[in-house]
C-alpha cells in the first residue's frame, strides 16, 4: 500500500441564472430549430448573439436569423471525449461561422477522424432529438456537402411561445485529491478511532488535522501527537439550506471544536443536541457510525462547559 492515500474528488455547482432577452431568444430558437444571432453597431452579425457590442459595449438587440451550414473556421480533435462532452466517441471541437454570421459558434464535429477534418469545410447542424432550449439542442456539426452560401441574415422579432426565461449550468471538476504524507496518516489513525496531530519543533504547537509543517514557523513537524478524543466549541454556525445529496436535516450545526491537546481547532457537525443549544464552551466527543472510517459528528459529553480562557486563543 502506497504510504500517501488518493481518492477521486469531485466539485460540483449548479449554478443557476436568468436570461435577458437576447439569450432567451437565442437558446429558445434552438429549440424550435432556428438560429439567431444579433447586428452590432458596425454590421456584424455576431453568433452566439452577445448583449453587448464587443468592440463598443454599446447595448445591442436587432436580431437576426442565420443558416443552420457553416464553414469550421478552425478546428482541434479529442481522442479522449470526457463526462459531459457532446460525444462520446472521439470528435472534433470546431469554431463553425454559420451562413449569414461574421463570428464563429464552437460545438463538436462529429467525423471518423482527424483525416477527415480541415479548415474551410462546410459542416451543418445536427438537431437533438430532444430539445429544451439549451446550447445541446445543437447535438452537434456533421460533414455537409454543400457549397459556401453568402447568405443575407433575415430579421427576427425573437419572439416564440413558452420562451426560455432561465437555465441551470452545471459545473464540475473531477480530480484525484492526494492529501499527502502527513494527512495520509492522520486519516488512516482515524479509521482507528484515533486523532492524531503533529507538533512544531520550534513553537511546540500541535496541528489537526496535521499539514505536514507548521504555518506559524515553517519548520518540518515530524512528530505525531495523539490528541483529544474530546474538545470544546469555539464557535459555530447554524445551516439552514439543504444541501444536494447530502442526508441531513436541516436545520443543524457546523462548528470548530478544539480537541484537547491541539492548537488548532477542526470543524464538524454537532449532535445530539437541538441546534438552539449548541454553545461556545460546549464540550464535545466524536460519534462513529459503524464501519465509518471519521467521526460521523460530534455530541455533547455532559462536562461543564469550558472556560472562555481556555478556548479564547483558538477563536
Amino acid at each position: 500500500m502506497s504510504e500517501v492515500l488518493t481518492a477521486p474528488l469531485v466539485v460540483e455547482f449548479p449554478f443557476t441564472r436568468s436570461l435577458g432577452p437576447v439569450q432567451s431568444a437565442f437558446l429558445t430558437g434552438l429549440r424550435e430549430r432556428t438560429v439567431l444571432g444579433v447586428t452590432a453597431s458596425d454590421g456584424r452579425v455576431v453568433v452566439p448573439p452577445t448583449e453587448y457590442d464587443p468592440v463598443t459595449a454599446e447595448e445591442i438587440r436587432d436580431l437576426v436569423e442565420v443558416g443552420s451550414a457553416g464553414t469550421v473556421t478552425t478546428w482541434a480533435w479529442n481522442p479522449s471525449p470526457r463526462r459531459g462532452q457532446p460525444l462520446a466517441t472521439p470528435f472534433a471541437w470546431v469554431l463553425v461561422r454559420l451562413d449569414g454570421a461574421d463570428t464563429a459558434l464552437l460545438h463538436a464535429l462529429d467525423a471518423p477522424g482527424p483525416d477527415a477534418v480541415r479548415t474551410g469545410m462546410r459542416v451543418r447542424i445536427r438537431w437533438a432529438a430532444q430539445r429544451t432550449g439549451a446550447i445541446t439542442d445543437i447535438a452537434c456539426f456533421e460533414p455537409d456537402n454543400s457549397t459556401a452560401v453568402d447568405a443575407e441574415p433575415v430579421p427576427h422579432d425573437g419572439e416564440f411561445a413558452d420562451p426560455v426565461t432561465g437555465i441551470t449550468a452545471p459545473a464540475r471538476l473531477d480530480y484525484t485529491y492526494a492529501p499527502g504524507r502527513a494527512q495520509s496518516r492522520y486519516l488512516r489513525a482515524l479509521a482507528d478511532h484515533q486523532t492524531i496531530g503533529e507538533r512544531c519543533p520550534s513553537c511546540r504547537k500541535v496541528y489537526v488535522p496535521p499539514r505536514g509543517a507548521c504555518p506559524t514557523c515553517g519548520v518540518a513537524t515530524d512528530t505525531q501527537v495523539e490528541v483529544g478524543p474530546r474538545g470544546t466549541v469555539t464557535t459555530f454556525c447554524i445551516v439552514n439550506i439543504k444541501a444536494k445529496n447530502l442526508d441531513i436535516e436541516v436545520p443543524y450545526v457546523y462548528a470548530h471544536i478544539a480537541l484537547d491537546g491541539a492548537d488548532l481547532a477542526l470543524h464538524a457537525r454537532i449532535g445530539g443536541i437541538p441546534y438552539d443549544r449548541v454553545r461556545m464552551g460546549l464540550r464535545v466527543e466524536p460519534v462513529w457510525t459503524e464501519g465509518g472510517r471519521f467521526p460521523d459528528h460530534y455530541r455533547p459529553t455532559g462536562e461543564p462547559d469550558a472556560d472562555y480562557d481556555s478556548y479564547k486563543e483558538l477563536i
